[in-house]
């Protein structure tokens, strides 16, 4: 018996060690910065949420739940989410249907120097910061036949189209702008998962005479499931996250008409322009409610998904 107690006391000096302590040693300052800059500033905003202030601490006044009924009960929050919900969805559908097409083609070519072209061309995009591409768009989508795209349709009889003008056009055209900026992300992640598919399953198929059309249907779309449902879960943070390309755009109205009034937009207005401090940190942790829901419910269909196979 104290021969056991010996040996767990033993264990339990080992525990720590020289290494351990000068492992923690060097893992201080990232801690130190994690806590300083993230943990604190978001316990600090859950505090600020219930309370009436313009961000300083002197003037706050304690007001329970008013910021959450607040803004569940305004209507330019609830327009922000539908525009965020739309923008987001349509985007990451799209993008993540053209992108993996994009690989498909990409990766079926038997040229090595020609993959390489394209992987170069189609992430360019992405290196190019939103800004530019903002900027970029704005000449591309100009309301009149100066514009490219107007000009291109205009030769087929149709437009010209107020992309970015007219409140019936601006979400599709923010969809467009985003699709090209992650075009080349998504394609070279889908590039990177189409490669690690064992040739052996595409020989196996062929050999039983299934072509090229269903061994990509049945083959390669499964076997990229994760790959699929990381991209969707990532496309849908971003796509809740959106502000920088609407405010750009839209200005923080998010014109026209508040069509591009995104719910991050919605936090920046109330937290700078109206100094609704109180207002802007209720809403933004309704937004991380909704998109940890949204997160939950991916993981959820997605472990249901690996459960039938």
């Amino acid at each position: 018996m104290i021969q056991a107690q010996a040996a767990n006391r033993a264990g339990r000096r080992k525990l720590l060690s020289h290494k351990d302590w000068t492992g923690y040693a060097f893992s201080a300052p990232l801690l130190l910065g994690v806590i300083v800059f993230a943990v604190y500033p978001m316990v600090a905003a859950l505090f600020m949420s219930f309370q009436q202030t313009s961000g300083s601490g002197a003037t706050a006044k304690w007001a329970g739940v008013s910021n959450y009924s607040y803004v569940l009960s305004d209507s330019v929050f609830w327009k922000s989410l539908y525009n965020t919900m739309f923008m987001g969805l349509l985007s990451m559908i799209c993008g993540i249907c053209i992108s993996f097409i994009l690989a498909s083609l990409i990766n079926s070519l038997r040229w090595h120097f020609g993959k390489n072209m394209f992987k170069a061309i189609y992430f360019l995009p992405n290196v190019v910061s939103a800004v530019a591409t903002s900027l970029l768009f704005s000449f591309l989508f100009y309301p009149d036949e100066a514009g490219l795209f107007n000009y291109v349709l205009g030769l087929v009889g149709i437009g010209p189209l107020g992309w970015f003008t007219d409140a019936q056009f601006s979400r599709f055209g923010i969809v467009l702008m985003s699709m090209w900026g992650a075009l080349g992300y998504n394609t070279i992640i889908f590039l990177a998962g189409l490669q690690s598919v064992p040739r052996d399953l595409y020989e196996a198929a062929e050999v039983d005479g299934a072509s090229a059309l269903h061994r990509w249907l049945y083959i390669t779309i499964p076997y990229l499931r994760p790959i699929f449902f990381f991209m969707i879960v990532m496309g849908t943070i971003g796509g809740m996250k959106r502000f920088t390309d609407v405010w750009l755009i839209g200005g923080t109205a998010g014109n026209p008409d508040g069509s591009l009034m995104t719910s991050v937009l919605y936090i920046y207005r109330n937290a700078f322009l109206a100094s609704q401090m109180g207002v802007a940190t209720a809403a933004s942790y309704l937004l991380f409610i909704i998109i940890l829901v949204l997160t939950m419910l991916l993981m959820l269909l997605n472990r249901r998904a690996n459960s039938w196979d």
